[in-house]
């Protein structure tokens, strides 16, 4: 079975793949200072817990975060004796190569987004992904990735109000009954949901603009389905849709070695 691991900048998500479907999936706050034998420790104990019957033979490791990598390699390889396959490495295929500025390194995250959203929607598409960043990824006609936006996450830019203005508390992302508050809390909350959701829908025309044609535009990340309620822009939610591809992008490598 195949273990396909995503670690992005706040969280790690493991999820175990038999071929068909994923049959459990857990998330753990990413830590560059976890150890391999940490990681199976928490990994097994869930596996036994959720009665997860698993042999893992293969792996697949998309990182946002390079120093978590070694340890992941270590875990894969020590513990369910495999050589993971890292998206973003020269040895790791890609359907179509990203067409960047030469020297650009693009984030794995994207990579592994672009091939999983080519897949289910086909080209001419943006993948707006609601992580610790908002990022948006371009995929042209024929499934390449072509570029994009970044913009601070949500979560991101609501703890850096608190931290630049004492008298403003932290708060929890939410749609606002009303876009004006009356209280402090409403009003930051206001300001944060109607404020991703204009940056959203800017982005996405200029883009299109650019493109001069009509593009589908889907949304993932955890914040995905909350900020779908305030827009009409999205075509489809795509939950598991890094998962989706790293899968994907296994069975290519897997058929080419």
């Amino acid at each position: 079975m195949l273990l396909a691991i995503d670690c992005g900048n706040t969280n790690t998500v493991f999820s175990v793949w038999n071929g068909a479907r994923f049959l459990a999936t857990w998330r753990i706050a990413t830590d560059h200072k976890r150890t391999a034998d940490e990681y199976f420790v928490w990994l097994s104990s869930l596996m036994t817990l959720t009665s997860t019957e698993a042999t893992i033979t293969e792996a697949i490791i998309s990182s946002t975060v390079p120093r978590v990598v070694f340890n992941l390699r270590v875990l894969c390889d020590r513990y369910f004796g495999c050589r993971p396959l890292v998206v973003g490495k020269p040895d790791c295929r890609l359907p179509v190569a990203p067409r960047v500025d030469q020297g650009t390194t693009v984030g794995p995250d994207r990579l592994v987004n672009t091939v999983a959203g080519f897949d289910r929607h086909g080209g001419d598409l943006i993948v707006v992904d609601f992580g610790t960043a908002t990022t948006f990824d371009v995929v042209d006609t024929d499934g390449a990735y072509i570029g994009g936006v970044i913009a601070p996450g949500v979560n991101l830019s609501l703890e850096a109000l608190h931290m630049a203005a004492a008298a403003l508390p932290h708060v929890d992302v939410a749609r606002p009954a009303k876009a004006i508050g009356t209280n402090t809390v409403a009003c930051m909350q206001s300001g944060v949901y109607w404020g991703y959701i204009g940056l959203v829908e800017v982005i996405v025309r200029e883009v299109r603009r650019e493109r001069s044609r009509p593009m589908k535009v889907i949304a993932t990340g955890g914040l995905a389905s909350l900020f779908a309620q305030g827009t009409e822009l999205f075509h489809a939610i795509e939950d598991d849709l890094t998962m989706h591809g790293l899968v994907l992008i296994h069975d290519l490598n897997k058929e080419h070695t």
